[in-house]
């Protein structure tokens, strides 16, 4: 079942969070989906000329304004000088959805982790006629250098530009994509060659999640065991001495 199933939506709302925060009436939610998928793709082709390295794009909704979270590796690119980039791209974006938008800039501490920037970065050398085997071996060793727990990227198309179309993977360390717990980043880029397009995707295993809470509720039942015990323990021994008090030739 992992291997059909997007990583992502997998794990929802158990170790991974949605991309669009938001709550609304059925009528209206459909609109809004649209939109925000505009809003993504406009700032992820906006920014992409800038190469500003747009990991992830987060949108928040209150009554009165657009909250616009983006995880850049470069957030400079996306600042500007004296904040004139992301002035200009937030006017922009207010035009496009009508209401006022206001944007947060995160800084991407490890780049070469990130599956999205992954795949963008295989993408453009691949438009750049750069060998696939090549800048998928590199992209797999600057991950597991930066402390990937296992890697996994997967080209299909004309790759070479060839005239058949084939896909081809490589990987290393482990991807466990049926541990609910395991935190695996996905994500799936598109590299528009001159032979034709080129889907590539890409999986990094960053480590288990949950392990610290299941390891802290598991110390928290045994203390709770541990206790029970003692005070079953301290109840037989207060029994003991009640039975030993009991004065000689009474009965019942």
């Amino acid at each position: 079942m992992g291997q059909k199933v997007n990583p992502t939506g997998f794990r929802l709302g158990i170790i991974k969070d949605w991309t669009s925060r938001w709550y609304d009436d059925e009528p209206v939610i459909a609109e809004k989906l649209k939109q925000d998928h505009v809003i993504r793709n406009y700032v992820q082709a906006r920014l992409k000329k800038e190469r500003a390295g747009v990991a992830k794009v987060v949108i928040e909704r209150t009554t009165k304004h657009i909250k616009i979270n983006i995880f850049a590796a470069r957030p400079g690119a996306v600042v500007g000088r004296k904040g004139e980039e992301i002035n200009n791209l937030s006017q922009e974006l207010a035009r496009i959805t009508g209401r006022e938008v206001k944007i947060d800039v995160v800084e991407v501490v490890k780049p070469e982790v990130e599956a999205q920037l992954i795949g963008e970065n295989i993408a453009y050398q691949l438009e750049n006629r750069v060998s696939f085997r090549r800048a998928m071996k590199m992209a797999i060793q600057q991950a597991m250098r930066a402390g990937a727990e296992g890697v996994r990227i997967r080209c299909a198309g004309r790759l070479g530009g060839v005239e058949i179309a084939r896909a081809e993977q490589y990987k290393e360390g482990k991807i466990p994509l049926h541990t609910i717990r395991a935190n695996v980043d996905y994500a799936s880029v598109t590299a528009h060659t001159i032979a034709g397009a080129i889907g590539i995707k890409v999986w990094v295993y960053k480590g288990e999640v949950l392990v610290q809470r299941i390891d802290a509720i598991e110390e928290d039942e045994m203390k709770k065991i541990q206790e029970r015990r003692g005070d079953q323990r301290s109840r037989g021994r207060s029994d003991r001495g009640r039975r030993r008090r009991k004065p000689a030739g009474k009965t019942a």
